[in-house]
């Protein structure tokens, strides 16, 4: 009987077909995920002011969709590892697209809030399932980009949000850009018959067949005789409780230091995924000139994350990550003092706060193995949802002061502070080498970061 081992060969893969059915399908559910995030905050001064709410409760309203997504990511993160990826996908995007156009109909902050909060917990759902199933087919050496070449598509969701608020607004309504993000439920049949599920979910489950099938898929070079038999490292075993394994093999700082760099990352992401288009009207630009610069800050995002994503394939992940918050301390800093030429420090700014929350998720899925890749993607950046919580309602509240356009920035950037903390205190090394002890058959995780 001959062994094989699956990590090693996906590690060694080359990228060919099979590879970009799952990017291209992981890819536009993030992309749809990014669009119905982004639309509240594209429509939000005209729902201010249809509902007559202040910032404060508009705050409040937006925060309910970030509120779902923090026991979305959780949930349907450690769901994910129970029922597998795909059902679990098809479920986030049910969520988040039929709630999403569900609060078009509705006529008051409760009712919008309510829907809203379903939609989050698809919303959430979805990263930490992408991110996780993206990670484990990807080849080693492309793993990077990979995973933060599809994530740009929450860049791209953004992007598409702004162009349509920028068409449809003014003629139809804020209900109209809701109600189109209704569409992506189409995507479920393609979700359940295209996209492969996850290796370690079918060695739990003894699909010796489906595994074949994909290992064919990812190395068709490679022989497998009739009597192979599949393994992976131990610690990539969908055995016992999910969560517990977060705080193993030496993981339990670096689970609570992910889930403070989610929160500061996700911090800065949705105070200006909400109040960016605001505080430039209040800075004195126009709203067409402050949906532009929004168009900037997420073509800047892009930009960012694919960056990052690669130098952390060529450099250290763990690294280039903290680079990129501080990165974001300094972009916000002279954004809050007007600094000019302003589209590019826009641009920094997006590289550096949406790329880098972007960046958080990608490194993260490299840290855990694949058995609770879900969960601890899903468990660190639902801990973290707190700070995307607390960030629209907190900069509404500082909006309401009247306080110098600068400090509200300076309050945005001080998250990135913490975020460089937090990632230089991840101990990448400490955990693969208790992995590696208990690896069977001599496989051992390999270390990806320090």
């Amino acid at each position: 009987m001959r062994r094989i081992d699956i990590q090693k060969l996906v590690d060694e893969a080359r990228f060919n077909g099979f590879h970009f059915v799952v990017l291209f399908l992981c890819a536009v559910i993030i992309v749809a995920d990014g669009y119905d995030l982004a639309v509240a905050g594209i429509a939000l001064p005209a729902i201010m002011k249809d509902m007559n709410v202040d910032p404060t409760t508009a705050g409040f309203m937006t925060s309910s969709a970030l509120f779902g997504m923090m026991f979305g990511a959780m949930g349907l993160g450690m769901l994910a590892d129970k029922i597998g990826r795909r059902w679990a996908l098809s479920i986030s995007v049910f969520l988040f697209s039929a709630f999403t156009a569900a609060a078009a109909l509705a006529s008051d902050p409760v009712t919008f809030s309510v829907l809203r909060f379903i939609a989050g917990l698809g919303i959430g759902g979805a990263l930490p399932c992408t991110t996780a199933h993206m990670t484990e087919y990807a080849p080693k050496k492309l793993r990077g980009v990979l995973a933060t070449a599809m994530l740009c598509g929450y860049a791209v969701g953004s992007v598409l949000a702004t162009l349509v608020g920028k068409q449809f607004l003014e003629i139809y309504g804020w209900q109209s850009v809701f109600f189109a993000a209704g569409a992506p439920v189409i995507l479920i049949p393609f979700i359940l018959k295209y996209m492969p599920e996850s290796m370690s979910f079918l060695m739990k489950r003894d699909e010796d067949a489906s595994l074949r099938r994909i290992v064919a898929s990812i190395a068709p070079s490679h022989y497998l005789p009739a009597d192979a038999r599949f393994q992976m490292p131990v610690d990539g075993k969908a055995d016992g409780a999910p969560v517990g394994k977060l705080f193993q093999y030496g993981r339990g700082l670096s689970t609570v230091m992910f889930s403070v760099a989610f929160f500061t990352a996700l911090f800065m992401m949705y105070a200006l995924s909400t109040w960016l288009a605001k505080l430039l009207a209040m800075a004195g630009h126009s709203v067409g000139s402050a949906l532009n610069f929004l168009l900037i800050y997420n073509g800047g995002a892009i930009f960012g994350a694919v960056l990052g994503g690669w130098l952390g394939d060529k450099l250290n992940i763990k690294w280039v990550l903290c680079t990129f918050f501080a990165g974001s301390v300094v972009s916000l800093t002279l954004l809050g003092y007007g600094v000019h030429p302003l589209a590019l420090v826009v641009a920094v700014v997006g590289a550096s706060t949406l790329g880098t929350g972007i960046l958080v998720y990608a490194y993260a899925a490299q840290f855990y193995p694949a058995a609770v890749r879900s969960t601890g993607v899903g468990f660190a950046s639902g801990v973290g949802r707190a700070g995307g919580i607390a960030a629209p309602i907190g900069i509404g509240m500082l909006m309401s002061m009247q306080l110098p356009l600068e400090q509200n920035f300076i309050a945005i950037a001080l998250a990135g502070v913490v975020g460089v903390v937090a990632v230089a205190l991840i101990d990448h090394r400490r955990a693969a080498s208790v992995q590696g002890a208990d690896a069977i058959g001599g496989v051992a995780a390999p270390a990806r970061a320090s």
